[in-house]
């Protein structure tokens, strides 16, 4: 009987990992690899399975040594680990099949992997295993074409520990219907949303009820109203499923903005137990939003289309949480200043903010590589590298990026209490979700998060909670599951600014020891050298080891220095 391994690989920090909160409440990742359990449950009956989530548990040789060959699925942002992955696979000499957004995507660029699997697995997997079996596995295996939900089965939610995530998570659409510049969505999934249907739906949430599981779930669709028609027909039967066993599940998923034209859907989402929704904003400026084809996001009927959507979503109970973007064309100076005034206006607590990347295979590439406009820097680890030629000065961008994120979760985190208290004033939040909550459980995560916020923090909390506690006595436990959420977000936004600032400090160190030695005898030179390097040493150990990741480049940055300074290997620092 073959043993396989599936490996998912470890996610660097970012807005949408939550890893500083969770680490409040004791849990180790946001979500479960949902492709990986899929692909699990595609397995014969023969196969043993385990799962290792390094993002949970750390990968041993072990797991390599009992693994007759190790599966994978990577998004982009896993790239690094996904090579050391391999590597350790390699070296253990176990096969690896990589499959997932990144494999499909860029899979010409990775290697060490035995076999690839491009696309969407369901019709393509069966003919891998029963190649492997044969003897006669082929390289590369693509879809022949995008695949009937309807075989898609019901994930292996029992391979994984629930309680090491914070949110499980299930699909019910693929694809969506918008076809926006910069997204790969409907190049990897296509134009056409397709669906499952409500009794696999349910057999999805039966799944997760019967192992023990209450909390949220996270329906991951890209877009969850890419097909109304299937989503009305869902609703109904999500609402009678919740509502027969008490609401066990808080739903929430990801939509296009347009959903604040459907109040019936809205209501239904309501009923079923929804109550936060993502939408991808982007920008206030609607130049950039039709530059990029983001359509669905401007009106030319209603003047502040954007702030009346989120305030439509949010009287129908959903707390919008938004994606926004900085560095897309039609873009000006201007849209730092109206990107933080938009989001304080509107009361989105939840509001990560990316620098534009031009991922390979969309239209926006496929553009900007005919504007020879594309640069070679790596994607998925750093946050402030852009790898094109932007229409806005790049310096001016990447500040302007800083100033943004900084203002949104600035160190009190005073601006971000004032977002949830304006959240709080506009949500009209559905009884039958607002579960109530011990006065001693309450009390219990309230000091949880105040002891782990840094000093200048405390202040804003109570007061925070105190506003919340008198106008507001329901949202509380939201409230503080909200703070914990400002807590992440100003730790990433200070980690990526130090990292950044190393990396800038270790060039301009470069530069001064380029300039200071010229003309000098060697001696001079050599010590100039030496206290270059004391320099970078000392702020390199300086970086707290929470805001390193795997493949942040400030190792490269040192060994890079450490070379041009003559020092002695022994000398650098460990991660």
């Amino acid at each position: 009987m073959p043993n396989a391994l599936l490996v998912s690989p470890e996610q660097p920090p970012t807005y949408w990992g939550a890893n500083f909160a969770l680490e409040i409440v004791g849990v180790r990742a946001a979500f479960p690899p949902l492709g990986l359990l899929t692909v699990a449950a595609m397995f014969p009956p023969a196969y043993r399975l385990r799962v290792v989530d390094m993002n949970v548990a750390a990968l041993d040789d072990a797991d390599l040594a009992w693994a007759d060959m190790v599966f994978t699925s990577t998004m982009i942002v896993q790239r690094v680990s996904l090579e050391q992955v391999v590597a350790r696979c390699n070296r253990a000499g176990v096969p690896v099949v990589a499959g997932g957004p990144h494999s499909t995507t860029f899979h010409d660029e990775i290697v060490g992997v035995d076999h690839f699997v491009l696309g969407e697995a369901e019709e393509i997997f069966p003919e891998l295993l029963r190649d492997l079996e044969n003897g006669s596995a082929e390289a590369v295996y693509r879809e022949p074409r995008k695949p009937d939900l309807a075989g898609t089965p019901v994930p292996r939610f029992d391979l994984i520990d629930l309680a090491s995530y914070h949110s499980m998570g299930i699909q019910f659409s693929r694809g969506c219907p918008f076809d926006c510049e910069f997204c790969d969505i409907t190049k990897l999934y296509g134009r056409v949303s397709r669906t499952k249907s409500p009794a696999q739906v349910v057999a999805e949430l039966e799944s997760l009820y019967g192992l023990g599981w209450r909390g949220g779930v996270f329906i991951v669709d890209d877009n969850f109203i890419g097909n109304k028609r299937e989503a009305m027909r869902l609703l109904p039967v999500v609402a009678e499923w919740q509502k027969a066993r008490g609401y066990p599940f808080t739903l929430s998923t990801e939509a296009s903005v347009n959903l604040a034209r459907m109040d019936a859907l809205m209501d239904g989402m309501s009923d079923a137990g929804f109550d936060t929704v993502f939408v991808g904003i982007e920008t206030p400026t609607p130049k950039a939003l039709l530059k990029t084809k983001k359509v669905q996001n401007v009106s030319s009927r209603e003047d502040d289309y954007l702030l009346n959507a989120v305030r439509r979503m949010q009287r129908k109970g959903m707390q919008v949480q938004a994606g926004f973007i900085l560095g897309l064309d039609g873009d000006d100076e201007g849209v730092f200043d109206a990107q933080i005034a938009f989001i304080q206006e509107a009361g989105i607590p939840v509001a990560p903010i990316y620098l534009l990347t031009a991922l390979r295979g969309t239209d926006m590439f496929n553009r900007l590589q005919s504007e020879d406009r594309l640069l070679d820097v790596p994607i998925g680890t750093s946050a402030m590298a852009l790898n094109f030629e932007t229409e806005m000065d790049a310096e001016v961008l990447v500040e302007g990026y800083r100033r943004v994120t900084a203002t949104l979760y600035d160190p009190t985190l005073e601006n971000y209490f004032d977002r949830c208290l304006t959240l709080f004033e506009h949500l009209e939040a559905a009884p039958h979700l607002l579960k109530p909550r011990s006065r001693n459980a309450t009390f219990v995560e309230l000091m949880a998060v105040r002891e782990r916020l840094a000093r200048e923090q405390v202040p804003g909390y109570m007061k925070f909670v105190a506003e919340v506690s008198r106008k507001h006595p329901r949202m509380l436990p939201k409230a503080i599951r909200l703070a914990a959420l400002g807590y992440h977000f100003e730790r990433v936004t200070r980690g990526q600014a130090l990292l950044h600032d190393f990396k800038e400090f270790v060039a301009a160190e470069r530069r001064r020891l380029r300039e200071a030695a010229d003309g000098r005898h060697l001696a001079e030179e050599r010590e100039l050298r030496r206290e270059s390097w004391a320099r970078v040493e000392a702020r390199h150990e300086a970086i707290p080891g929470e805001f390193r990741y795997l493949g942040d480049g400030v190792e490269d940055a040192v060994e890079s220095f450490r070379v041009d300074t003559g020092e002695r290997p022994e000398g650098t620092l460990g991660a």
